[in-house]
């Protein structure tokens, strides 16, 4: 019996007193830096790259594989896997205004149309495949600046448009017709203004906004160091402090991506190597998952998709 016992507690030893979890496998991530667009697989080999000077503010892989690029202040360009440019649109100042244009924020909608956000323009185009624009949508600024006047805008699957107005320090959601239906402004979180776009930089300049199925909006908070989840009345019911993880300082917050399973993924910008450029948070605030990769990518990581994952927002 003793020995039945003994065979019995054996088999179960490892269940029992296993110290950690198994690793998490890891994800694909396509990001800029460093003077080019990659994606780095599992295993941390890069897969693909492509030269890319500017500094992106958004990236996408589209289903059909072909990847929607910044590869210039004013220029979106759809890319094959072969580098062969399939479409491209350049956004140029409207009628009547003679500044500077930046685009920071792009996506591909499902009618195939390219939906495009023009800082200093101050308005959100739609443009179909043979480079026409056939949306347009005034947005409301309070502190016009053409680097400033927009970061991540995404349109929602009502039709309106959730937009990140960095120079504000305000997320604004938009109506078909261009009338803001819902607003939330960034404060300083009890912590004083400064300077710079490292951990010791603090503001309300906001950077990315994604909306969840129960209606709750999670805002990446750029230079406000945060992560916070709002309702739809702005009140905060979840949100990560700058150093409120064990071992990651929030920084500049930009990449957002709400998995199915409830968990995000983060990025985290001009952090420094000490910190991870994107990691994995669950409700709880367990980090599961980190990517810090200084060789391919450095400290102005700020456009990342990390890949393979259905039923996401981002």
């Amino acid at each position: 019996m003793r020995l039945l016992l003994s065979l019995a507690l054996l088999a179960l030893a490892p269940a029992l007193f296993a110290a950690d979890p198994p690793a998490h496998p890891g994800y694909r991530v396509l990001a800029q830096d460093k003077g080019k667009v990659a994606i780095v697989g599992r295993d941390g080999k890069v897969e693909w790259e492509v030269e890319c000077r500017h500094g992106s503010h958004d990236v996408h892989l589209l289903p059909n594989g072909n990847l929607l690029l910044h590869t210039g202040a004013t220029v979106v360009t759809e890319m094959t896997p072969k580098k062969e440019v399939v479409w491209k649109y350049e956004a140029k100042p409207k009628e009547g205004y003679k500044g500077r244009v930046e685009v920071h924020a792009f996506q591909r909608l499902a009618d195939g149309n390219t939906m495009v956000a023009e800082s200093g323009n101050r308005r959100i185009v739609e443009v179909n495949k043979d480079g026409k624009i056939v949306v347009e949508i005034a947005l409301k600024v309070d502190k016009p600046n053409p680097h400033t006047d927009t970061r991540m805008v995404r349109k929602l699957d009502t039709g309106n448009y959730l937009v990140c107005h960095e120079g504000d320090g305000c997320v604004r959601e938009y109506d078909a017709k261009g009338k803001v239906v819902w607003e939330y402004k960034l404060d300083l979180g009890g912590r004083a203004a400064a300077p710079g776009h490292g951990p010791e930089g603090h503001g309300t300049s906001v950077y990315g906004a994604i909306r969840l199925e129960n209606g709750n909006t999670v805002i990446a908070g750029g230079n406000n160091n945060r992560v916070l989840e709002v309702n739809k009345d702005g009140k905060i019911v979840w949100s990560i402090d700058q150093k409120e993880l064990p071992g990651i300082t929030l920084a500049w917050v930009t990449t957002l991506h709400a998995l199915p399973n409830g968990n995000l993924i983060v990025g985290n910008c001009h952090a420094g190597p000490d910190n991870p450029q994107l990691f994995e948070v669950t409700r709880e605030k367990k980090v599961v998952w980190q990517f810090k990769d200084f060789k391919t990518f450095g400290n102005g990581t700020a456009a990342a998709h990390v890949l393979d994952l259905k039923g996401t927002r981002r």
